[in-house]
């Protein structure tokens, strides 16, 4: 196929995209899906992240979807969540927000195409009941150290049994907690189940007491995502080692579960 046909059949089957209603012929394509998959050709490039905002806006006030998952670390998206829930502890403003996310790649999801939907969901939401809200949450492992500290200032404050055992989670990591789980990784060729059976153990501890945190849902919702995060982000650093190679070289597989956004 030559380049004039290449056009040739891109001005038969593209449509103009001007504003929300070029999206109708997209919407009517849906129909009654359960799950919707967007994804964007390029991270952080304006036009798509606008695009797939205004697509979500659309979902949501026309097709009732509920909740977003995102390709983002979950303790960052859960303040975005909250924020968006209208909790009193949220956060003064969507920037105060941001600004809390700390681990590269920022600019992923801290950037003002997602502020300005966050402000948008926050309104939107302000006519349902707490139960009823339309949620954002992350979907990715590579969160371990941010995960373990959010279980630990949760469970200082409420179950201090289940506190002793994600320390000593903790404290089995604590050799390997500079580099992401690379060390962790070479480690598990050597020792192959290394601190598995105490992550297991801090998992189990907090599923069994998850009915006694009851005074905030959306926050035992988070320790119990915390935990399995946690879990499968040793795993993932295990899996990372791919083969040994020849004079003790490691080579690394640095695969990434393929999430999507919505």
């Amino acid at each position: 196929m030559n380049s004039s046909e290449i056009v040739a059949l891109l001005n038969k089957t593209a449509s103009s995209l001007e504003n929300s209603t070029d999206l109708d012929p997209l919407i009517d394509y849906i129909g009654d899906a359960k799950y919707v998959l967007l994804g964007e050709a390029s991270h952080g490039t304006h036009e798509y992240y606008t695009w797939r905002a205004k697509i979500t806006q659309r979902l949501i006030q026309e097709k009732g979807f509920s909740f977003l998952g995102v390709e983002g670390d979950w303790p960052d998206c859960y303040r975005l969540n909250r924020y968006a829930k209208g909790y009193l502890d949220s956060g003064k403003d969507i920037f105060s927000v941001m600004n809390e996310f700390k681990r590269w790649p920022t600019w992923m999801w801290a950037n003002w195409e997602t502020a300005a939907f966050i402000d948008w969901l926050k309104v939107y939401n302000e006519s349902f009941s707490a139960d009823k809200r339309i949620g954002f949450y992350g979907l990715d492992v590579y969160s371990f150290r941010e995960s373990m500290n959010s279980i630990i200032q949760y469970l200082e404050k409420n179950d201090p049994k289940a506190l002793a055992v994600a320390k000593t989670a903790m404290k089995c990591f604590e050799p390997y907690n500079k580099d992401d789980g690379q060390s962790y990784a070479r480690a598990s060729s050597y020792v192959p189940k290394l601190c598995e059976k105490e992550i297991l153990h801090m998992l189990t501890e907090i599923i069994k007491n998850v009915p006694n945190y009851n005074h905030d849902a959306e926050n035992v919702l988070s320790t119990e995502q915390n935990a399995f995060i946690a879990r499968n982000a040793e795993k993932y650093y295990r899996a990372m080692i791919k083969e040994v190679l020849p004079l003790g070289t490691l080579e690394m597989n640095t695969w990434s579960p393929p999430y999507n956004d919505l």
